[in-house]
């Protein structure tokens, strides 16, 4: 070997290209590598950093796609774009190709919310309005389906640019799925975790198809106006109270107030009147017994309160009493088309189409004619 074979060899080292990217920035997903007119010699290194994909495209057709490592770029390992620009015997000059680095690395943290109230129906509250906000996180998971579908020919695309597409997505499937769902309206703020994974599984083909992976979803809030809401929390109480005994409460703090407003002694001895009045009264509601006068002829057992079940969202509930009943149907957790079934009865009926409960309605209904 001369030794102008030595000083060649180490020319063409020195003029081996190195294609390479350091990312300083914690929001850039794709970055274009920049190279006077594309240009990339014979045997240039590529490395590719964990957290990378390396991708080329050659006059807008996507060509080879490299996964974290260190390449020598030559026929052999460019099969895609040989293909593309006809090398068949290999090639020794300069090429010209598009090279991309694709941030793989997950994104977290990112912001959705619904810019505007939804709108869902309640059987109970008619049309309501709620909101959501959350987080999510996401990954480049097919890195030449991302450029092609998405980033084109930006030449710094950052997660900023996505994340507008992204959220509008993410608001318009919460949406299609809470409407889907038809829960009662208090269940929305009582199950995020499971509405969060639910709406994951919703949202996750859509994002595949343009190259993305969503690997977390979650729901921080769902919120809803403060007078509904607190018809929630009065309807809550009142479903969980039993009806009779809430009315024997108010009954002796009724009498208790009275008792303290009156004036002088004669106000005094109503109040004690009416006390020591309650007061048997409640002791014969513990004994019985106890209010028998000797001599006297026992009277007839007290008659046996009929007893509904109600259905509600599909759901069988009761036993409860009629004027339990009542106290639904006048907060509308029941209606008049609402299935009542006691015992005696053969089949689920109407309210509407019950006798005994017609007066719920407002007033009697007259009964069917006589058939000729």
């Amino acid at each position: 070997m001369g030794i102008f074979d030595d000083i060649k060899k180490k020319l063409s080292h020195e003029f081996i290209d190195i294609i390479e990217w350091l990312d300083f920035t914690d929001s850039t997903i794709v970055h274009r590598f920049e190279r006077y007119q594309n240009e990339i010699k014979n045997n240039a290194q590529l490395i590719v950093r964990e957290g990378q994909t390396a991708v080329f495209i050659n006059e807008g057709q996507l060509a080879d796609v490299f996964t974290p490592g260190t390449y020598t770029l030559n026929t052999k390992n460019l099969p895609i774009l040989t293909t593309l620009k006809g090398w068949k015997y290999g090639f020794n000059s300069p090429f010209k190709a598009e090279v991309y680095f694709v941030n793989t690395h997950l994104f977290t943290d990112e912001k959705w919310g619904t810019k505007n109230p939804i709108t869902l129906s309640d059987d109970r509250f008619g049309l309501v309005e709620i909101r959501a906000f959350g987080t999510y996180a996401f990954k480049i998971n097919d890195a030449g389906k991302f450029i092609i579908d998405i980033v084109g020919t930006d030449a710094n695309f950052t997660n900023y640019e996505i994340n507008e597409h992204l959220k509008s997505l993410i608001a318009t499937r919460f949406t299609d799925t809470v409407g889907s769902a038809n829960l009662p309206i208090e269940l929305y703020a009582t199950n995020i975790t499971e509405l969060s994974e639910t709406c994951k599984e919703v949202m996750q083909p859509e994002f595949n198809s343009v190259g993305i992976s969503l690997e977390k979803f979650f729901i921080e809030n769902v919120s809803m106006p403060e007078d509904l809401k607190k018809e929630i929390f009065e309807y809550s109480r009142i479903d969980k109270l039993d009806l009779d005994k809430l009315t024997k409460f108010k009954t002796a703090k009724a009498i208790e107030v009275a008792a303290a407003n009156e004036g002088g002694t004669a106000g005094a001895g109503m109040g004690m009147g009416m006390g020591f009045a309650l007061a048997q009264q409640m002791g014969g509601m513990m004994n019985p017994a106890a209010t028998q006068q000797p001599n006297m002829a026992t009277p007839p057992p007290m008659p046996v309160q009929v007893q509904y079940f109600y259905a509600v969202n599909g759901q069988q509930m009761g036993p409860v009493s009629l004027e339990q009943l009542k106290g639904f149907f006048a907060n509308r957790t029941i209606n008049k088309d609402s299935l009542i079934w006691k015992q005696g009865m053969l089949n689920w009926t109407a309210l509407k189409d019950i006798p005994e409960l017609q007066s719920f309605l407002g007033g009697s209904m007259p009964p069917p004619l006589p058939t000729v």
